[in-house]
């Protein structure tokens, strides 16, 4: 994925990581993104849903070795994304001028965490 498509993406679907230049339309969530396709998907299976599934979580759902390896870089790139996004909103509020004490207690975390993780200096 490092084309020079993904370089210029501002954002890339949660679900299918194609970046907003591939899709039509991309719905921003907090820290998420969806295209078009995989909501028609989601609406498709919630449409299709049997009345009795069990609660399970995704990685709880997988029965092979194999489909649970194929989902780890997939899950590893949506971890990316969504730091790259917390980041951008951290940088947002400290732009707007919020003090690191803001930050944290917004975060749940001290100042001096959030200024650690968030502030680019060491």
């Amino acid at each position: 994925m490092a084309s020079s498509t993904m370089s210029s993406a501002i954002a890339t679907c949660s679900f299918c990581l194609k970046p907003d230049s591939e899709v039509e339309a991309l719905v921003a969530g907090p820290g998420v993104f969806i295209c078009g396709g995989c909501v028609e998907l989601c609406r498709q299976v919630i449409e299709n849903k049997p009345a009795s599934v069990p609660r399970l979580a995704p990685w709880e759902q997988a029965h092979d070795v194999e489909t649970v390896l194929r989902s780890l870089p997939l899950v590893a790139k949506a971890s990316v994304q969504v730091e790259e996004s917390l980041t951008g909103w951290v940088r947002r509020a400290r732009a707007l001028g919020a003090s690191w004490a803001r930050i944290g207690a917004a975060l749940e975390m001290t100042r001096q965490s959030a200024w650690e993780r968030f502030s680019g200096e060491e």
